[in-house]
């Protein structure tokens, strides 16, 4: 399995300084990726509707930093070498596509093809309503918005017409080095899975929650088989938000059994006992242990 870091873009690591030592110390143990979180706003007042919370609250307050994404990821990449870093998820019925398509292929062709692209579809009414994005639609919105920027970043001229988007014989540069960028359809749900193993590269599912993670896992790579496609579905999967379960080897092992790919652990589980301790110390036997 590789191990990554994820909400590394929130609260003391939306610090420069911050930010830069949790990437060199990542990248110098051994880590494979950073991943960041997105929300462009939080409202004071909103529907609770949040998936991974018994009460339906986002799990942080209003007033934690929480910098854009893409920004951090081009700030981190800089100062790093191998280190890939991912979004966890960006909300991209919020996004113009064509836009975010472009953001997405210039970071990754400055990284040199180190860019890996989370994607989901959102839960915060109030913050579409905001952005002026339209909450009903937001399934739909997405599906068309990953084939848009598919489209966009193969070689051009492109051509699409689609109920949302639409355009005719365009070039998008620079393209990803790789020719394309690796999305993983994000999502606690059955029509999340469904949706990866559709058109996802890879699946993200939320929580930490073994017993619902694994059904959805199963699922996902049903899609992907029915739908007759080429290669394998990437799993990324979390590991622990309990710092005091660091040591804890048996959730590890699970989600080995279960084929998982990737497994990322918080920002703020590893700095809750000192940064540099621990990172080393999972950089000198977990990782390795199961590599």
């Amino acid at each position: 399995m590789k191990f990554g870091i994820s909400h590394c873009n929130v609260g003391e690591f939306a610090e420069p300084e911050r930010a830069l030592d949790l990437a060199r110390r990542a990248e110098e143990a051994g880590f494979e990726s950073l991943w960041t979180v997105e929300h462009v706003i939080i409202p004071e007042v909103y529907e609770p509707r949040y998936p991974e919370t018994p009460d339906g609250r986002f799990w942080f307050g209003h007033d934690l930093p929480l910098t854009d994404p893409l920004i951090w990821m081009a700030f981190v990449a800089a100062a790093t070498t191998r280190l890939h870093l991912g979004t966890g998820i960006i909300t991209v019925p919020q996004r113009n596509p064509l836009i975010t398509a472009k953001e997405i292929a210039t970071l990754d062709r400055l990284s040199r093809g180190r860019v890996e692209i989370g994607v989901g579809v959102g839960w915060l009414r109030e913050e579409f309503e905001a952005l002026g994005a339209d909450f009903d639609q937001r399934g739909a919105v997405m599906d068309e918005s990953i084939a848009v920027m598919r489209e966009l970043w193969r070689p051009g001229p492109r051509t699409y017409r689609g109920r949302f988007f639409s355009f005719e014989l365009v070039h998008c540069e620079p393209s990803p080095p790789r020719g394309s960028v690796p999305i993983h359809i994000g999502g606690s749900t059955k029509v999340a899975a469904r949706r990866a193993g559709r058109i996802g590269d890879g699946f993200f599912p939320g929580g930490y929650d073994r017993e619902a993670v694994a059904p959805l896992v199963d699922f996902a790579r049903t899609e992907f088989e029915a739908s007759g496609r080429d290669g394998r579905l990437e799993i990324t999967a979390r590991w622990t938000k309990d710092p005091g379960r660091l040591g804890d080897h048996d959730a590890l092992r699970f989600l080995q059994d279960l084929g998982v790919d990737r497994v990322l652990v918080p920002a703020q589980t590893l700095a809750a006992p000192g940064l540099e301790r621990t990172i080393a110390e999972l950089g000198s036997s977990t990782l390795p242990a199961f590599a």
